[in-house]
């Protein structure tokens, strides 16, 4: 079984993939006029990628605390991960929220038109933003740190 802090860059991949896809379904729906609340078939895919993102989001920022917890205790320095850690929390909670209101859109079948589809989209162009900052940064840590990746040289 693989170690625990080998888990958070193991789920990370699928709040990025989730949000991206929702973004994207979101903007052909805009681009096409096609309804967006409601059930409809894209109303119902995106509330599905925005929810199951939300929650693999919160899963992640959760492994990554478990993950720095380990990282810490092989040496590495709390304030390195301080700008990762600040945006993986904020990116969980704001797409977990994201996911919440999508549902609660489908779930009343509110429809979404004119100014408050082209409102979602911009919502989920600024999530993505938002996600990939945070995978930069946390790429900083792998790539140019070395976190959980190897042992610090002794």
């Amino acid at each position: 079984m693989p170690a625990l802090e080998q888990f958070h860059p193991m789920i990370l991949h699928f709040p990025i993939v989730l949000i991206v896809v929702l973004a994207t379904i979101d903007l052909i729906a805009v681009a096409r006029g096609l309804p967006l609340g409601g059930r409809d078939t894209y109303a119902s895919m995106a509330a599905a990628f925005a929810v199951a993102g939300g929650l693999s989001a919160v899963l992640t920022a959760m492994l990554g605390d478990a993950a720095l917890d380990i990282a810490q205790t092989r040496g590495f320095s709390p304030d390195l991960f301080e700008t990762h850690e600040g945006l993986g929390w904020t990116t969980a909670i704001v797409f977990g929220l994201w996911g919440a209101i999508r549902a609660a859109l489908w779930w009343k079948r509110t429809a979404l038109e004119g100014g408050r589809k082209t409102a979602v989209a911009a919502v989920d162009v600024a999530l993505v933003l938002l996600v990939v900052t945070a995978a930069y940064f946390g790429g900083q840590l792998v790539y140019e740190h070395g976190v959980n990746i190897q042992a610090l040289a002794n």
